[in-house]
């Protein structure tokens, strides 16, 4: 919660991995995330190829080049669909009157929790100045249309296709960083509110420990509280992981055992101890 928040860094959605609520920051430790509406759904999605693209454009390596390319296009195509910017605005105001809610409760860090605002607030301007089109350039950008376009079929992008994209990874690696973060400008303001957005919504809720009696745990939700989002923690050294189904009004978990790529995994038949967080 925001006695313990820490302020927002100003560039935390171009952080190469997700920032972990302080109480469950651990390299030993695994989070499964589990959205619970389409909101949610595409702001996870959005914020997993942003941070492939960052990564992979950091590379000098060609393959890279293509890697942190599809994850662009593939931005674009969610975002495509719908009013994207619409529903990160709509969130960020929800987030916002969440947050001037805690202000006037006491045991708060004022400080850390007007920074937050703040953050959130200069991002909302940032996205709303961007305007509508801002990302029409992207989408009328040639080059990157034919890449999509052959990206549908499949090795649609091998030399022969589009001997431009070849010409292209075969440039210098700045030259191809150069044009890369260029195109990257144009959707910072959109991907970087949208880790913002994760990163309160992740830190607003508090973990706590539960029991999965058997393998399996039953989840109830209040309708005057959605949930937004689940979030399951377990040992890094675990031979589990979570499947989880289910509605913004119930869902179940249920715990299954890994055994190698090559065997079905089965239901874990004992008492499961892990970290819930139902982030609101």
């Amino acid at each position: 919660m925001f006695t313990t928040a820490r302020a927002l860094p100003q560039n935390s959605a171009m952080q190469p991995e997700p920032i972990e609520p302080s109480a469950l920051a651990s390299r030993r430790n695994v989070v499964y995330e589990q959205p619970l509406n389409e909101r949610m759904r595409t702001f996870l999605r959005v914020e997993f190829l942003w941070q492939q693209a960052l990564y992979h454009n950091e590379s000098p390596n060609p393959w890279s080049s293509r890697a942190a390319v599809s994850s662009l296009l593939e931005i674009l195509a969610i975002t495509g669909r719908g009013d994207a910017r619409s529903d990160v605005l709509k969130e960020i105001e929800r987030q916002l009157a969440v947050l001037r809610d805690y202000q006037a409760r006491p045991g708060v860090d004022a400080s850390r929790l007007n920074a937050v605002v703040s953050t959130l607030t200069q991002r909302r301007d940032s996205l709303g100045n961007a305007g509508a089109a801002s990302l029409a350039g992207l989408r009328d950008n040639e080059f990157l249309a034919a890449i999509k376009h052959r990206s549908a079929i499949p090795g649609g992008t091998c030399e022969f296709d589009l001997p431009d994209y070849c010409h292209w990874l075969h440039l210098p690696a700045e030259v191809r960083r150069a044009d890369f973060n260029e195109w990257l400008t144009a959707l910072k303001p959109l991907c970087e509110t949208i880790g913002d957005i994760l990163w309160v919504t992740r830190e607003n809720s508090r973990p706590r420990h539960e029991t999965a009696t058997g393998g399996t745990f039953q989840l109830a939700f209040e309708r005057e509280n959605p949930i937004h989002l689940l979030r399951i923690l377990l040992p890094g050294d675990s031979p589990l992981y979570p499947e989880i189904s289910g509605s913004h009004h119930r869902c179940s978990i249920r715990f299954l055992e890994w055994s190698d790529a090559h065997n079905r995994p089965v239901q874990a038949d004992g008492d499961v101890p892990f970290v819930l967080t139902c982030c609101t």
